[in-house]
């Protein structure tokens, strides 16, 4: 699956839940993961790659650096994976 395919299943799937959830068209400062929202009041930041893929290692700090700062951060291969994560952090 294309990784605009599923960034749109997440879109959708966060929008859903109630999340406010943005796709990043082009930032200002390289390694600003794919995906940005808030939800039930935390901001996360979704990194999102199709296949194999993996994420460079400026993606990899920008995603600590939002986990240091008390943010919800990942690599997400599908709506499941984001899913899981929201599930881990409520639960």
């Amino acid at each position: 699956m294309k990784e605009s395919l599923i960034q749109k299943k997440i879109l959708d799937f966060l929008k859903k839940r109630g999340c406010y959830a943005v796709k990043v068209i082009a930032a200002n400062e390289s390694g600003t993961p794919d995906i940005l929202a808030c939800c039930n009041g935390k901001f996360v930041g979704i990194e999102v790659k199709a296949g194999r893929n993996k994420p460079t290692k400026l993606q990899m700090h920008k995603l600590e650096k939002i986990k240091e700062a008390a943010g919800i951060s990942m690599v997400a291969y599908s709506v499941e994976d984001v899913e899981k994560m929201l599930e881990d952090d409520n639960g």
